[in-house]
């Protein structure tokens, strides 16, 4: 009797025998799914047989069944050498060629999945910046530190980052013995950031001022590479860079020296990291309304803190700036903005234990779930008055601006990442007989992206460049006036691009993009706060036209002087020309807009910042495509945003979006069916 042997190995236990007999029917099967010539009579195995169980033994057939070519059974398939001997073979027996499966347990494909490189060297869009910006010294020196830190960050910062994500921060608020305690638990991947970022610079770098008005630039840009690998150490550093440049500009008594020194230094073991505490229960943006902590003067000049923080993010760091209202001596207060005043504290004291603060929980969020944020009751917390009273908020704006400059740059860095991993990975799958990379639809929508990704880098590194200036005394009135309206311009545009190309980015890699274990799906959660921290898309919006009106239109006469001036040398390449005239055009319409149409201008705000951001962000666009080192993607970038509805604002305004009546109808629109309870 003859029997084909359709498998390369062969074993009796959990596996199937894959055999095929035109006389023979398969052999029986137990009630453990076990072949019954694999399973010895029970006086000769001596211990009982469970599911699941490994069996090995010898089994002896009588007569030629299918049992009789196996001579043991095997626990493991990997233990079966791919050639079968001889001796397992009935005579004249014959080997057809392997299933599919049939030796595997999950098959012979696997995709190859995306490769993160220097995130330097990779981005000769970074490189090309750099080098038409800087002095030839100065970029010798940056791009041999971001070529090294580019190696780190794949070598090293990415493995820490996946950690701080895998292993989340725990709050444990009491010890064994039922003590108070509040301590807030990181891994030691978020303990490693802490030194990285000391010992890189992260923050230092623009306080060194080793290369003057190009330091900023610098830190920004090796903060770019950093990012998306950080595991969202980047939070506390940018309130860490605002902390120092707040100190800078109120030059407090009442804040100790040593706190700059920590802030900025390099040493990990002295390097310290500051928190940002303004929200309150009753509201993020509206710090006027919402804020209710109150502050006690003591005897000692000092102040007592009660209040409830009800976002606070970087609960681990080792100071804080928060607002509060100060009790005059009959216990009132001025409520509003006018009654805030900004208070220095340290998180704990000398003995390491909290500065009377109870930490009542961790947030649970859709994101950024490596960054420990907590709602914290101060129940007299010392802390120490560094703006005069009532001007709190105004003396905080250091620190929230150079806090939302970090927002754009993440946003951009997030994008960028996004990108460079679709990039690669359109190199690797191959779908419908070719590479995805190879498909024209695929390869449009990455195009698509990458000129997101690039406008939103030029944004934020512009913005970058101008608080350079200002922080070396080199900045002109007019560069102020440009930061002013940029800085809330960049955030509130860069945020919201940073969700649609993270979102398409997820699809670029199909089913794989959603699944948590890939790494990929993180970089959608967390760029979903970006449109939020720091004031959301609205706030920022009517941010923008408050500088508007407070500075009579002064910084929008300057964003269309700055497109005109700089525009100037772009016209001498011909190619551009026609795209010159577009956002010049498109600025100008802009500028008039606002000095037409004042009683509609807030409820157009969101649109008109939308329209100022992508005309401004087209001139960055050309005059990166007129440099004489250019490259033809520079050229073809700058064309296609170009393209783009810039001035979207005077479109909607034409079809009425922001009539009264249309206002009405569209409450109307929201609120049918609607019964409030």
């Amino acid at each position: 009797m003859m029997f084909a042997i359709t498998a390369k190995k062969i074993a009796c236990n959990r596996f199937h025998i894959l055999l095929t007999s035109r006389s023979l029917a398969a052999p029986p099967i137990n009630e453990h799914n076990i072949p019954e010539e694999c399973v010895a009579d029970e006086d000769h195995h001596h211990s009982p047989k469970t599911p699941g169980q490994p069996i090995r033994q010898t089994t002896v057939a009588s007569s030629p069944t299918p049992a009789a070519v196996a001579e043991e059974s095997i626990s493991n398939l990997d233990d079966v050498d791919d050639n079968v001997s001889a001796n397992y073979l009935a005579p004249n027996a014959t080997i057809s060629p392997p299933l599919p499966f049939a030796k595997s347990k999950i098959g012979g494909f696997f995709q190859q999945a995306p490769v993160l490189h220097n995130p330097f060297q990779n981005d000769l869009l970074l490189q090309r910046y750099l080098q038409r910006l800087l002095p030839a010294q100065v970029y010798g020196d940056v791009s041999a530190d971001l070529l090294r830190f580019g190696e780190r960050v794949v070598n090293e910062i990415e493995a820490l980052g996946r950690r701080c994500e895998i292993q989340k921060p725990l709050l444990q608020q009491y010890d064994a013995w039922g003590r108070r305690v509040d301590d807030i638990i990181t891994c030691s991947a978020w303990k490693k950031q802490h030194s990285i970022s000391a010992e890189e610079g992260l923050v230092s770098l623009a306080y060194e001022q080793k290369h003057g008005e190009w330091s900023r630039l610098h830190q920004l840009a090796k903060l770019y590479l950093y990012s998306a690998s950080s595991g969202l150490y980047t939070c506390p550093l940018s309130m860490t860079d605002g902390a120092a440049k707040l100190i800078q500009t109120v030059k407090s008594k009442n804040i100790p020296s040593y706190a700059f020194e920590r802030l900025t230094t390099r040493d990990p073991s002295q390097f310290w990291t500051s928190g940002q505490w303004m929200t309150e229960r009753q509201g993020g943006s509206d710090v006027g309304g919402g804020t209710e902590t109150l502050a006690k003067l003591q005897a000692d000049g000092s102040y007592r803190l009660y209040g409830y923080k009800w976002f606070s993010s970087a609960t681990d760091a080792n100071m804080a700036f928060t607002l509060a209202r100060i009790l005059d001596e009959t216990d009132q207060v001025i409520k509003g903005s006018r009654g805030l005043s900004l208070f220095y504290l340290e998180v704990r004291g000398a003995s390491g234990k909290l500065n009377k603060i109870q930490v009542q929980r961790l947030k649970d969020k859709l994101g950024t779930r490596q960054l420990p944020t907590a709602e914290l009751l101060l129940d007299g917390t010392v802390a120490y008055k560094v703006s005069e009273e009532g001007h709190g908020v105004q003396a905080i704006v250091p620190m929230l601006s150079t806090t939302r400059l970090h927002n754009a740059l993440s946003s951009a860095a997030s994008m960028r990442r996004m990108i460079s991993l679709s990039r690669d990975y359109s190199t690797k799958r191959k779908v419908f007989g070719k590479l995805i990379c190879e498909h024209p639809l695929h390869i449009q929508t990455l195009a698509r992206l990458e000129l997101e990704s690039r406008g939103a880098f030029l944004l934020f590194m512009e913005v970058g460049r101008l608080l350079g200036l200002e922080e070396t005394g080199g900045a002109s009135e007019h560069h102020l006036l440009l930061m002013r309206i940029l800085t809330p311009l960049a955030k509130l545009y860069t945020a919201k691009q940073a969700l649609k190309v993270t979102s398409e980015g997820v699809e670029s890699f199909g089913g794989q993009g959603y699944m948590e274990d890939t790494g990929i799906p993180v970089l959608l959660r967390d760029s979903q706060v970006l449109s939020i921290w720091e004031g959301t898309t609205n706030v920022l919006a009517l941010d923008v036209l408050r500088c508007i009106v407070k500075s009579n239109g002064r910084v929008l006469n300057a964003l269309l002087e700055d497109v005109q001036t700089r525009l100037q040398p772009v016209r001498v390449k011909e190619r551009l020309q026609a795209s010159c005239d577009l956002v010049e055009t498109a600025m100008q319409r802009l500028v008039n807009f606002t000095e037409e149409n004042g009683p509609v201008l807030e409820i157009a705000s969101r649109d008109l910042a939308f329209s100022l951001a992508r005309t401004y962000t087209g001139m960055l666009l050309l005059e990166c495509a007129a440099w004489p080192n250019a490259a033809d993607t520079d050229i073809t970038a700058a064309e296609r945003w170009c393209r783009k509805d810039l001035d979207s604002v005077l479109r909607s305004s034409k079809q009425g979006a922001y009539a009264q009546g249309n206002v009405a109808a569209e409450y109307d629109l929201v609120m049918e069916g609607y019964t409030k309870k």
